[in-house]
């Protein structure tokens, strides 16, 4: 028997085109569809290709989730898990994961084991690293603010220890630790372009709205050298709500949350259109044999929609 949720995920409304070049990234008159889940807000999802296999977080439930498409069925992978909220896959398809709870990077090995990375900077703790991707050089970028440990269902109470929110750049061939962006209030999702010639940031300062905070944008920024960005300016205002996480297709195009829909907008700025989603939006991954499938990990659960464009991937240029 279909709850709620279910039923309403299945008929969450076609999407919304706004722009003609969203009509070539989506099937006409297609919705997405719940998969499952029971999370209280649902986070980092990541595809494994191997398994074809979703994992994503339960930040206050203090879990993994995972959905496997050869069974669909949604199970509990890991209880316990200090709070990790965004992850990704690195250069050997390991899962790399932002834990709220141990202030740090971690990587779950083949064998299953997890260990941490980095959790310090200069001789400090980070804050609370959120969201992460890594580079066809291998390198892992993430950024850093104050959720977890400021808000008790997220983590554990603490101090920011170097008093600020960046996002840094982690090589783990060399230990090398540094901060590449410094100029956002509150930095939360990331991601590259295709050509990793430019990193995106969204900030999501209103989420608790302290100090009049009012920031719910995404800004840009050119990378340089590998590990330089430079001329940030702003991408794209996002409302209602939130990019809380995004991620960028082959063309160009991003990929980001928000509180009603999935938004899209062309490599230009401009809104092509929305995907609308009965919950909230917390982060979403491309994903399936191809990469074709987004999967959307939304306040209770997970969601599925089928695209006509492809998610880009470090390996494409490794």
């Amino acid at each position: 028997m279909e709850t709620d949720l279910e039923t309403a995920g299945a008929r969450a409304g076609p999407v919304v085109v706004e722009d003609p070049r969203m009509a070539g990234l989506v099937e006409p008159g297609t919705s997405v569809r719940r998969l499952g889940g029971d999370a209280t807000w649902s986070e980092g999802p990541v595809h494994l290709p191997a398994e074809d296999a979703v994992l994503w977080s339960d930040i206050p439930g203090n879990r993994i989730l995972r959905w496997d498409e050869r069974t669909a069925t949604v199970s509990v992978e890991r209880t316990d898990v200090e709070f990790t909220n965004g992850r990704t896959l690195d250069l050997q398809g390991r899962v790399v994961a932002c834990s709220h709870g141990r202030r740090g990077l971690e990587r779950t090995e083949p064998d299953g084991t997890t260990h941490l990375l980095v959790d310090s900077w200069r001789g400090v703790r980070f804050n609370s690293p959120n969201d992460v991707v890594v580079r066809s050089d291998g390198t892992i970028w993430f950024t850093d603010p104050a959720y977890g440990i400021v808000q008790a269902h997220e983590g554990h109470p603490g101090e920011r220890e170097y008093g600020d929110h960046y996002v840094f750049r982690f090589d783990p061939a060399t230990g090398d630790v540094r901060p590449v962006v410094i100029d956002v209030e509150e930095p939360n999702g990331l991601a590259f372009s295709p050509d990793e010639a430019l990193l995106y940031v969204s900030d999501t300062a209103a989420a608790l709205g302290r100090w009049g905070a009012s920031n719910h944008h995404i800004r840009v920024y050119d990378v340089r050298d590998g590990s330089l960005c430079k001329n940030g300016r702003l991408f794209a205002e996002i409302s209602p709500g939130l990019a809380d996480g995004f991620r960028v297709d082959v063309h160009g195009n991003v990929w980001t949350s928000s509180e009603d829909s999935v938004q899209v907008y062309g490599p230009d700025g401009v809104r092509l259109g929305r995907i609308p989603v009965p919950e909230p939006v917390g982060n979403l991954c491309f994903g399936g044999p191809d990469r074709s499938v987004l999967y959307i990990a939304a306040t209770t659960g997970l969601y599925r929609f089928p695209t006509r464009t492809t998610g880009c991937s470090p390996l494409d240029l490794a």
